[in-house]
């Protein structure tokens, strides 16, 4: 038999189900995601670290888990909250179910409640911290909620970075392949796997990686990654981009659209509920062109603040905030949305070619 289980968020309002996964409490920011697939990659998406998700889509688990859509060696959040958890998926790559694949990975979930409520609550008061908490009464869980730090307070890059510099599959490797520096601030497996098929060779390295240790690998780009959590509390990344801005090509996806703004000066803000999901519109200011994107970010640049030669390239057809920068004169460009989806569409896989472009285009100073 299910334990009954409660989530609760920070303004006091609750919402009742059943528990599945693991058998524990977690408290983190909730927020929900509107894409209507794509479970395991959102589980194991680094940008997803200290958050409890709400999946929109009713129906989870129904093609079990898998060995190929892993975007990191671990589960991610939180917690996971889903309308109904299917206990008997159907697909011919299923190794366990999602139940078993939390439970096994530590992660509680909540199942059984209203999810669309609790979405249309998020996008009127906002995201807010909550707690997943089995066999406690409201009260009890926030009480114990309201003694818990605010997501926005927390260094989560240092949490989810690798420890140890390694290079993505270099078997076949050589040393006239493009040498791309990946700086790991909550890296996807499915960045690496599209710059490896461009043929390019990649080193990847922890988030506190000086940019003087960046330059003795000798790279001929260098790729921001992806990441959770407040970019104002990463002046230690800011500082070294600082240091190789005008030095070899870089590209920036989400976190790093983020982290070279600040790094040129500009500031970031707070977003009300985010933009998480696999079909959100984008324009390209220069060819008017509409992208449909995966998002997943809490934060956003503002645009008012731009300066020392970053211009705004994208925009969100949504609430129009900034979806993409480029540097006037250096060989610099970024992107807020995720360029290689994982879940969503793959009409964004270009924007890898025009990073090699750069690369032929400014070869590597020494």
């Amino acid at each position: 038999m299910a334990k009954k289980a409660v989530l609760v968020l920070e303004d006091g309002s609750s919402y009742e189900g059943l528990s599945f996964g693991a058998d524990c409490d977690c408290i983190g920011e909730v927020v929900f995601n509107t894409s209507m697939a794509g479970y395991q990659e959102m589980l194991t998406d680094p940008s997803y670290a200290g958050q409890i998700v709400v999946p929109t889509y009713p129906l989870i688990g129904n093609y079990g888990t898998n060995e190929e859509d892993f975007e990191s060696a671990r589960i991610q959040v939180r917690g996971f909250v889903v309308r109904e958890q299917c206990e008997e998926p159907s697909h011919y790559l299923n190794k366990e179910t999602l139940n078993g694949y939390l439970n096994r990975g530590g992660i509680p979930g909540i199942w059984g409640l209203d999810t669309r409520a609790l979405t249309r609550k998020l996008r009127s008061a906002g995201v807010m911290m909550g707690i997943i908490a089995v066999e406690k009464t409201s009260a009890e869980a926030l009480a114990v909620l309201k003694q818990s730090p605010n997501y926005g307070s927390i260094d989560f890059v240092k949490e989810v970075s690798t420890k140890l510099q390694y290079q993505w599959e270099a078997e076949g490797c050589n040393d006239r392949m493009p040498h791309i520096v990946a700086l790991d601030c909550g890296l996807k497996y499915s960045i690496l796997r599209i710059i490896r098929s461009k043929g390019c060779r990649i080193t990847t390295v922890p988030c506190s990686t000086t940019a003087a240790q960046i330059k003795a690998l000798k790279p001929d780009g260098v790729l921001l990654s992806p990441g959770p959590g407040n970019p104002e509390l990463l002046d230690y990344v800011v500082d070294t981009v600082k240091e190789i801005v005008d030095y070899k090509p870089i590209m920036g996806i989400c976190l790093g659209n983020q982290v070279i703004a600040r790094a040129f000066g500009a500031k970031t803000f707070k977003l009300k509920f985010g933009h998480r999901g696999a079909n959100h519109p984008v324009r390209e200011l220069a060819s008017g062109r509409i992208h449909i994107t995966a998002q997943n970010h809490g934060y956003a640049v503002d645009p008012d603040t731009l300066k020392n030669g970053l211009e705004v390239t994208h925009i969100n057809l949504n609430d129009g905030t900034v979806e993409g920068l480029r540097h006037k004169e250096l060989p610099i460009f970024s992107i807020q949305y995720h360029s290689e989806a994982s879940p969503g569409p793959l009409d964004n896989i270009y924007l890898f070619d025009r990073f090699m472009d750069s690369l032929k285009k400014h070869p590597v100073k020494c």
